[in-house]
């Protein structure tokens, strides 16, 4: 599929919380630079590490309804070239996460800080300047490193400069930030791609430019852990490899057929490398992924549930914003605001529904929401058709699948971290936000594949009508493993 003035492409990257620090003690040392009290430190710390990771979570959404433009300007971009620009993003960052933040652990979460979010700045610009989607997908490449050195380093510095009886409350704001850009993003980034898609990128860069110059005087310097075991960065060169030649496999399914030597041998391909890196895993003293977590019953189903999710909620993202440009021809802006309604929604309940939680347990309100978001899509299999009718169509399922986001994707995450005692809790974070990415690349490569090159209208609304009931029974997947989670006082009884 070529995609020009009448068809692009537009894909989906996981919005869910950003990861958590890679360490779960306060750093060494005091904190270096000018004398200020601890309030004006902490103030200041919040704003700057807020602003570099809004602009993070931004980004996911923007560039999302950015990338049909990017299929305009781009004359000739294929449907699964174009993917990539969304799929590099989430490959680099699901592999790099862990190895960053421990990075950082050693040589200081200040410079992991300022050194991601330079990064990422640079990158934005990188991006803007693109002559063509090889150029792009290589600087959002850069960008997603950059991401993935910023995020963990964020709540590390935050917790530092942070008097610790303040620490729950700024530990909740943070995780609050990832929710409040998701429900900014549709609406800004449609706002900005309506006067150049190049400004979704742009706008990135006076927010970095003025953090560099505040961090590098503001934030703190804590001694860094020098002791600490190095990384092993073989095996996040396999995990990336594994992913990206797994979801090459399937976007390129259509066009090479599935029986193909290149399917074949790109999917064999994925298994051998996943299966290094496993054997990797279980023998480097510093390993991307501490296999033991994995044990947990609890944590990997909430886990697993986590990535099914997120294959169904990229998805969801994918063919809502494809849907609203590509087959109702609404403008950039105006499919913003056809989205935001279920963004908006997810922020409100993650921070409602704890007595839910306490209530019925994670599994089953996770399952709820895993449910719930099956029942938004499969509205739109069966409510929506090429002529356009939002209030009757598309907002209905907009909104039920956004309560199930609400329901579902805080509370996997929450019981992910639960499952496992508190010197683990940064390690199974990262784990679980690996999880997630990849399940984002994997739901944006399939529905590449279901959307394929349909030909007609009619063609076209079976299309999506398959691609919906698809990630509707994935996030029916996802409800059946949370189940797996153990129910409030089951520890007590056993």
């Amino acid at each position: 599929m070529t995609v020009g003035k009448s068809n692009s492409l537009v894909g989906a990257a996981d919005p869910g919380p950003p990861a958590p620090p890679t360490a779960n003690r306060p750093a060494k040392g005091s904190a270096k630079g000018a004398v200020k009290s601890p309030s004006t430190g902490s103030r200041a710390t919040a704003w700057i590490v807020s602003a570099g990771v809004f602009v993070v979570n931004l980004d996911l959404f923007i560039v999302n309804v950015a990338v049909p433009a990017l299929g305009d300007s781009f004359d000739g971009s294929s449907l699964a070239s174009l993917s990539w620009v969304l799929n590099a993003y989430a490959i680099v960052f699901a592999a790099l996460l862990v190895v960053a933040g421990r990075l950082a652990d050693r040589y200081g979460h200040r410079r992991g800080f300022l050194l991601g979010l330079a990064a990422f700045t640079v990158a934005s610009v990188l991006c803007a300047v693109a002559p063509g989607v090889g150029w792009l997908v290589a600087a959002r490449a850069l960008q997603a490193a950059g991401a993935a050195a910023l995020m963990p380093t964020s709540l590390a510095l935050l917790l530092v400069d942070t008097a610790p009886e303040r620490r729950p409350q700024a530990i909740r704001s943070w995780a609050a930030i990832g929710g409040i850009a998701a429900g900014l993003g549709p609406v800004i980034g449609g706002l900005l791609v309506e006067a150049d898609w190049r400004w979704v990128f742009l706008v990135n860069v006076p927010v970095g430019a003025v953090g560099l110059v505040a961090g590098a005087r503001l934030l703190p310097d804590a001694r860094p852990d020098r002791e600490g075991r190095l990384p092993d960065l073989v095996g996040a060169a396999l995990l990336t490899l594994a992913i990206g030649v797994l979801a090459l496999g399937l976007v390129k399914a259509d066009a090479w057929g599935w029986s193909s030597p290149e399917v074949i041998g790109s999917l064999v391909a994925a298994v051998v490398l996943a299966g290094a890196f496993w054997l990797r895993s279980a023998r480097h003293s510093a390993p991307i992924v501490e296999l033991p977590v994995l044990r947990t019953p609890a944590f990997a189903a909430a886990t697993l549930a986590a990535l099914l999710f997120s294959v169904a909620f990229a998805a969801m993202l994918l063919t809502s914003v494809l849907w609203c440009q590509q087959v109702w021809g609404y403008s950039a802006i105006r499919t913003g605001l056809a989205i935001a309604p279920g963004p908006l929604v997810v922020p409100v309940l993650t921070v409602t529904s704890g007595p839910v939680v306490r209530r019925f347990g994670a599994g089953r309100t996770a399952a709820l929401g895993c449910l719930l978001f099956a029942v938004g899509l499969g509205w739109w299999a069966v409510a929506l058709d090429t002529a356009p009718h939002y209030a009757a169509g598309l907002l209905p399922g907009m909104l039920v699948t956004g309560i199930g986001v609400g329901f579902a994707l805080p509370t996997l995450i929450g019981a992910a971290a639960a499952a496992l005692p508190p010197t683990r809790f940064a390690t199974g974070s990262a784990v679980t936000t690996m999880a997630r990415q990849t399940g984002s690349v994997l739901g944006v490569a399939v529905m590449v594949t279901l959307l394929a090159t349909p030909d007609g209208p009619a063609e076209v609304l079976d299309a999506f009508r398959h691609g919906w009931w698809a990630a509707a029974a994935t996030a029916v997947l996802a409800a059946a493993t949370a189940l797996a989670l153990p129910r409030p006082g089951a520890a007590g009884r056993a």
